[in-house]
């Protein structure tokens, strides 16, 4: 293929996309209270160009909550909140799923209910850092010890998922991606260095992927499975994440995923926003799609980690559909634009990733307002 290919349309489940590229979840923590609100409306409509818009992160349930200032979709000011954001991006023209997220062992006591201890499938502390915010200064903290989820919790966990897709429907989103990767929630019950239970969510594959194919069913029944995307990272070795042995874990994840129609996989290859090889963790990626494609997946595949315009066009060329690029997105709010015409491309400013206000948020300037 041709790197013009990048920039045709293409159907993804219910996803009428204008182009491939993809704009990747990117945690600003710009959100007070949990609300979405207008600076996040004009964020991401200044991005509406993308094929598609994941949004950041987005907790199901303040549980599921592991950073400060990040949005909620439990209640209904936040599915108002959200609905601006969303009518944002439609009147500029363009599509928005938001991604759907449990934090699990993520998290710190000061953003838990009450100040307990964060949840996960077992007592397993991870050991990396989360962001809380004191009078508008974010900082880095360690993690909280987490307890052990009780099995009869659980289904109420996986209700929860089915609200948060309810609620963003009603909010107007075109669709959802379920946060399966980079070491929360879900994730910590597919790999084996979290999940040490001995119950019918731990153990062998089939127990440990038990709970995605839960929450993943009872979205896709929710609202059909179209409009369900999922997000996966075999390897990655993000928030203290590890498998003893990924390839099989994950090929069965994707041929039970294959059944409920959804509109795309979106798969970390590597380590989240690190080497696209991890030296220690070699996977199959092709492998991996074809064990999609052989169990009857029809959605699309989406790839993602450290993408420039030449290795977009080679992966579509090797069989990818959609091409997510996340960091590039911070900077060049019309990357498609730049990609097309390579380049120039804003550098972003890395002091600003993580809270505040306009500035290195919505401040960067597009092609058409830069000087000849």
């Amino acid at each position: 293929m041709s790197q013009s290919d990048l920039f045709t349309p293409y159907q993804a489940g219910a996803l009428s996309l204008a182009n491939r590229v993809v704009m990747a979840p990117l945690t600003r923590n710009r959100a007070p209270g949990s609300l979405p609100n207008a600076l996040m409306a004009a964020y991401y409509a200044q991005r509406a160009s993308a094929g598609l818009l994941i949004t950041e992160a987005t907790a199901i349930s303040h549980q599921g909550q592991g950073y400060a200032d990040v949005p909620g979709l439990w209640n209904d000011e936040q599915v108002k909140g959200w609905r601006a954001v969303t009518d944002a991006v439609h009147a500029a023209g363009g599509k928005i799923v938001t991604q759907l997220w449990h934090v699990g062992r993520v998290s710190h006591t000061e953003l838990q209910p009450g100040g307990g201890a964060p949840v996960a499938p077992s007592a397993i502390t991870a050991k990396t850092k989360t962001v809380l915010i004191h009078d508008g200064v974010p900082a880095f903290a360690d993690t909280s010890a987490p307890r052990a989820l009780e099995s009869a919790e659980i289904p109420a966990i996986v209700q929860d998922y089915r609200r948060a897709a309810r609620n963003a429907i009603a909010a107007g989103f075109d669709g959802v991606e379920v946060h399966a990767a980079n070491g929360y929630l879900i994730d910590q019950f597919l790999k084996t260095g979290a999940n040490q239970r001995s119950d019918e969510w731990g153990g062998s594959i089939e127990n440990r992927a038990r709970f995605l194919l839960e929450v993943m069913r009872v979205i896709c029944d929710e609202i059909g499975g179209a409009r369900t995307g999922i997000r996966l990272s075999p390897v990655t070795p993000a928030n203290d994440i590890v498998d003893a042995d990924p390839q099989p874990l994950f090929d069965h994840v994707v041929r039970q995923l294959a059944p409920l129609g959804l509109a795309y996989i979106h798969v970390i290859e590597g380590a989240t926003g690190g080497p696209r090889e991890v030296a220690d963790r070699p996977f199959d990626y092709a492998a991996l799609r074809q064990s999609w494609r052989d169990a009857g997946g029809t959605g699309a595949w989406m790839v993602n980690n450290g993408y420039d315009l030449a290795l977009a066009a080679q992966a579509l060329a090797e069989g990818a559909d959609l091409v997510a690029f996340g960091r590039p997105y911070i900077a060049n709010p019309d990357l498609v634009e730049r990609l097309r015409q390579g380049g120039p491309f804003n550098k972003p400013d890395r002091a600003t990733f993580y809270g505040g206000r306009e500035k290195g948020y919505t401040d960067y300037p597009a092609l058409d307002s830069v000087p000849a």
